[in-house]
């Protein structure tokens, strides 16, 4: 068994409505005003084989690309685990699929679209490709898909059962689909509806180089004030942290949300990601991975903060996620030095 301070953050990446595989959001982030915005794709030749590619759909190329370039990056062939999170899986797929059984009344349908819909189809490609014959999972929980990926894989490393994993969300959007989000009230009024896909690689190794550490993380389910300080508390050991990663997003139902930190944690700066990246299912793989960013250049920009001011986390970022106000998850990211490395 692991001590927790040893779960460490190896590599990061993501695709989404900021430039993909890349952290030129943080010095100079697109700014959008458009209701639903798709993602920016990368060059997926330098990842996938052109014959391969014309048989995956877009979340596939995602899902693999960012995993091929976390694990890359990290140093790492095959991960001990592959955990998995998407809302609603490959949603262009399905949309053809069912389409098609309308259009030709359920004759002469294509398996490959049917076959690519599932929302296990990704973590299966990517172990797949990377010939890890390890653990391997999917969560479809809505928002908080990335969430239970990210306890499951916290349980492995706590237990011992894992050395490596690599982690993710992928979720992708159609005009249709995006339309449906907004009548459901998954995207509220004045929020953007997007497209992400994030890969994470973590490890416990002491000789791999990593951007920080994983200190903890905690789901809770319709919690009160009580239960919320607790998990906290439990976390942060009583030291404060920097900053709070929020999925604040400028509409004031969601932002509500968020009030209780204000009498938890007073005088801590509330940090926002979602002005940049978007709302979908895969929104908390964002802020995960925007606070990891965060940590691996040793400060938080201008951009994310309500001040336009810039933080130093020394003190490491707690990330909230809260989804319909009824699920709760919270991580604490601490930076290598402050983890005693």
């Amino acid at each position: 068994m692991v001590q927790d301070n040893n779960v460490k953050i190896l590599s990061a990446k993501q695709i989404s409505i900021q430039n993909p595989l890349s952290e030129e959001w943080m010095e100079s982030p697109l700014a959008y005003t458009e209701g639903y915005v798709p993602a920016i794709d990368p060059e997926f030749r330098q990842f996938i084989s052109a014959g391969d590619a014309r048989r995956m759909g877009k979340l596939l190329k995602r899902a693999l690309a960012t995993s091929l370039s976390a694990l890359r990056e990290g140093g790492i062939e095959h991960p001990d685990a592959i955990i998995t999170g998407t809302g609603f899986g490959s949603v262009e797929n399905t949309e053809l699929f069912l389409d098609a059984m309308v259009r030709e009344g359920e004759q002469m349908l294509k398996p490959t679209q049917f076959m690519q819909s599932t929302h296990n189809t990704a973590s299966s490609l990517i172990g797949i490709h990377t010939r890890s014959h390890g653990y391997n999972s999917t969560y479809t929980q809505k928002g908080m898909s990335f969430d239970c990926a990210l306890y499951d894989a916290w349980l492995q490393f706590r237990l011992g059962k894992i050395k490596t994993a690599l982690v993710g969300s992928h979720d992708e959007m159609t005009p249709v689909f995006a339309g449906f989000m907004r009548k459901a009230d998954h995207v509220m009024e004045g929020e953007i509806c997007s497209e992400a896909a994030v890969s994470v690689l973590m490890g416990t190794g002491q000789e791999t180089p990593a951007y920080c550490t994983m200190d903890g993380v905690v789901i809770l389910n319709r919690p009160d004030e009580d239960e919320l300080a607790r998990a906290v508390r439990s976390l942060t050991d009583g030291n404060a942290p920097s900053a709070i990663m929020t999925g604040m997003s400028g509409n004031a139902e969601n932002d509500s949300w968020y009030s209780f930190l204000g009498k938890l944690l007073p005088d801590i700066p509330l940090l926002r990601y979602k002005h940049l990246f978007g709302v979908n299912f895969s929104s908390s793989a964002i802020g995960f991975y925007t606070a990891v960013c965060c940590l691996k250049k040793g400060l938080i920009p201008a951009c994310l903060t309500k001040d336009g001011n810039t933080i130093n986390p020394n003190g490491g970022i707690l990330v909230v996620n809260i989804v319909e106000d009824r699920h709760y998850s919270i991580s604490l990211l601490k930076p290598i030095l402050c983890g005693g490395h």
